[in-house]
């Protein structure tokens, strides 16, 4: 398969001036004072996205994310290595990118039609497609400077999938949109997948990858530690934010093995999944849980430590992938504080509703704020369920139907 974009080991270094001197003779003057510290923000990145192929990238804040897709796009350029596009590209990066706050969006519009290689009459033939996609035809003639940030991701988008690009290139500013808008514009990716483009998406959302990628690359301190298919990349995801909430829990001092009150100071998170299981009933004897039945997620863990204000989170994937239902402990309304030693959280449901297929079960143990993630384990279990059913869908509802008007009795013949 033909390669659309080419990642070559690409490295990007910035210099972060240290005491800089602030006019031309201080400059001159204070040569050899001037200090910096480099700042790699990509360290011999390189991967391939094939035509027609939809790739993720995730990373935590700081990653290298859009530092790279900065570089995809041409605004920077690598310090070293190379990019090779094969086609036209369009991109929405960080908010505002490309537009000039001085200008009207009509204006601006025709300018980035121009730095995509467009003549007058190309926008013309698109321009009322943007505005319309945009949903901005009462602002087009103002001063963007003057627009919210949902209306410089409005027009931004609508520029980049009307300029008929081979190469669609998403940062992850699809979060500042409103829900409505979001779903717009997934809706045009997906069409833009069906029409065979090739397509490098950025989110802070796992599940949005996971939904709509077919691989994805993850990003860490500049480097790539995982480049696969989505489900492996968001568990290598996953494991590089455990290894950052790794870092709160150690101290500086020389012993690494002692412990303060019931802080950890080893290299290891306070509490820690251990087994995950499904129950059901005739699980003992059945391979497959039968539609309507009851089910249970088991989830073991070891505390070294008490640990207070605990949340416990599952999320189960269909057989097609989407998530079918998200939610954790707090959300519930219930609170926990762990006491050292084995325990189990068990997610109780009454009714399984779903229909056919293997259902995947990820879990996870944060703190209450969800700013720590102790552990998370993807596909930590899966089962089957089994429907004895007529009716065809993806979800077994309980239904009855009766006739209120037009009733005549039944002859015998």
């Amino acid at each position: 398969m033909a390669v659309a974009v080419d990642i070559q080991d690409v490295s990007k270094r910035f210099r972060l001036f240290h005491e800089r001197g602030t006019s031309l003779k201080e400059r001159l003057i204070r040569t050899n004072a001037t200090r910096y510290t480099d700042l790699w923000a990509l360290k011999d990145v390189g991967f391939e996205v094939a035509e027609g192929e939809t790739l993720g990238i995730l990373g935590h804040n700081g990653s290298g994310k859009s530092t790279l897709l900065k570089c995809i796009c041409g605004v920077l350029q690598p310090t070293s290595g190379q990019i090779v596009v094969r086609g036209k590209l369009a991109g929405l990066l960080e908010l505002g990118a490309g537009f000039q706050p001085e200008l009207s969006g009509r204006d601006n519009i025709y300018l980035n039609g121009s730095m995509l290689g467009l003549s007058r009459k190309d926008v013309d033939a698109v321009f009322d497609d943007i505005v319309g996609f945009a949903e901005l035809e009462q602002f087009i003639d103002n001063q963007v400077k003057f627009y919210s940030s949902g209306m410089y991701v409005r027009l931004g988008f609508a520029v980049a999938v009307n300029v008929d690009p081979d190469i669609l290139v998403v940062d992850e500013v699809l979060a500042v949109g409103d829900e409505r808008f979001q779903r717009k514009c997934l809706d045009r990716i997906r069409q833009f997948q069906e029409d065979g483009r090739t397509i490098i998406f950025v989110s802070h959302s796992p599940d949005q990858v996971r939904s709509i990628c077919q691989r994805a690359v993850v990003l860490d301190e500049g480097k790539m530690i995982g480049d696969g298919p989505t489900g492996q990349a968001v568990r290598v995801f996953r494991e590089s934010l455990l290894e950052i909430g790794d870092e709160s829990f150690r101290q500086d001092d020389d012993d690494a093995s002692d412990t303060t009150g019931d802080r950890v100071v080893a290299d290891h998170r306070p509490v820690r999944l251990t087994t995950v299981r499904a129950t059901y009933p005739g699980c003992e004897s059945a391979p497959y849980l039968k539609s309507q039945d009851p089910v249970s997620i088991h989830i073991g863990f070891h505390a070294d430590v008490p640990v207070e204000g605990v949340k416990f989170g599952i999320e189960v994937f269909g057989p097609k992938g989407g998530v079918q239902i998200r939610t954790d402990s707090d959300i519930i309304g219930r609170e926990f504080d762990l006491a050292a030693g084995d325990g189990e959280a068990v997610f109780h449901f009454d009714t399984w509703p779903y229909t056919d297929g293997a259902f995947k079960v990820g879990v996870g143990i944060q703190n209450r704020l969800g700013g720590i993630t102790y552990d998370w384990r993807e596909e930590a279990v899966t089962f089957e369920v089994l429907y004895e059913g007529r009716a065809s869908g993806r979800v077994n509802l309980p239904v009855d139907v009766e006739l209120v008007s037009g009733v005549q009795a039944r002859e015998d013949v």
